[in-house]
């Protein structure tokens, strides 16, 4: 293949690699071609689903020419591209007693953190600004969670005594928002909770009052109810969390166990995807017809991702997600899944 050049794997990828890190919004086709070109030849399971296909990667000239591999290939082989050294980590989705999960391998974690703590500076600030509050019980329970990984780097980076992870122990926790609200340092505070465990607390006997006069909180909801309670529309869950909460609006991450990269929403739903992310919409009925923003806004279709972060594994998927485009360019909406798809991963619950 052209991308080859004599090079060897190792060398193509160490390439391909300080690009991710460096490059500019411009650059993103041109990089992401030549990743899919380098997937489509030193990703076994990938190339093999290109040849059942019977199409010709030197022919791909454009993003929404790309195959994306379904996400269902995630539940049954290791997606591994070139030679990489043992994985660092195994992400496992999350799922019902008998559901057959995705892994995902991580082999290069400086990579993953470098993209994530970017992603999260360029729509927020330096975590440095944070005091993050984490109240992932479902995703603490197990010890394989992508979500979990990546917090626990944002914890550390924030370099926040107040910092950290909450299971059971909410007492604590909202002492430490309490003490917080008093602003003591000047800086932002993050809540981030999967929607169930926020709404239980929204909805409890706690005082939340003092929360009122918090004008630094930021409230992130991300992973859906896990089972635990009845599914409910974004806009009643977000009307419930904003009352109690005392907060205009609820922000939103947008990420998935078999994906490095995160959109964020700033409230109202709509997401923005990270740098090294772009959202393509295909047809409900065609997963082979593939449009992208200047196509129908207002045109519902399945969620195909490119993640550039996924360099070791495939940085093409076609998820299970419904969504829809946003007015401005590569802005989009969750609208639910697919209705044969599993209960899973870091989305949000239906429109």
């Amino acid at each position: 293949m052209e991308l080859q050049n004599n090079k060897s794997i190792a060398e193509i990828r160490a390439a391909l690699r300080n690009r991710i890190i460096d490059f500019e919004p411009a650059d993103f086709e041109d990089l992401a071609l030549k990743i899919f070109r380098y997937q489509a030849e030193y990703n076994p399971v990938y190339n093999q689903y290109i040849r059942h296909l019977n199409m010709d990667p030197r022919r791909i000239k454009g993003l929404t020419k790309i195959p994306f591999l379904p996400i269902q290939f995630f539940k049954n082989h290791t997606i591994r591209t070139g030679e990489p050294a043992a994985a660092s980590a195994v992400f496992q989705s999350s799922g019902t007693t008998g559901q057959n999960t995705s892994h995902h391998h991580l082999f290069d974690a400086a990579l993953y953190k470098a993209v994530s703590h970017r992603i999260f500076q360029q729509n927020y600030s330096d975590l440095n600004r944070f005091h993050i509050l984490a109240l992932l019980p479902s995703y603490l329970e197990r010890n394989n969670s992508s979500l979990v990984y990546m917090m626990q780097h944002f914890i550390d980076e924030s370099g926040s005594e107040f910092s950290g992870f909450y299971l059971n122990n909410i007492d604590e926790m909202l002492q430490r928002l309490k003490y917080l609200s008093k602003n003591p340092d000047g800086r932002k505070v993050l809540l981030l909770g999967v929607t169930f465990a926020l709404l239980d607390l929204a909805e409890s006997s706690y005082d939340l009052s003092f929360l009122k006069d918090m004008r630094q909180l930021t409230v992130m909801d991300t992973g859906g109810m896990k089972g635990r309670r009845q599914e409910l529309l974004r806009e009643e869950v977000h009307d419930i969390l904003t009352s109690n909460f005392s907060v205009q609006h609820i922000h939103s991450e947008y990420g998935m166990t078999e994906l490095l990269s995160q959109g964020y929403s700033h409230g109202s739903g709509l997401f923005a995807p990270g740098y090294t992310m772009r959202i393509l919409l295909r047809d409900i009925n065609d997963p082979f017809s593939v449009f992208d923003h200047n196509i129908n806004r207002t045109k519902t279709g399945g969620i195909n991702v490119i993640d550039l972060a996924n360099l070791d594994s495939c940085s093409f998927i076609e998820t299970q997600d419904l969504g829809r485009y946003g007015e401005k360019a590569g802005t989009f909406y969750v609208m639910g899944r697919f209705d044969n798809s599993d209960i899973r991963g870091c989305n949000l619950m239906v429109l």
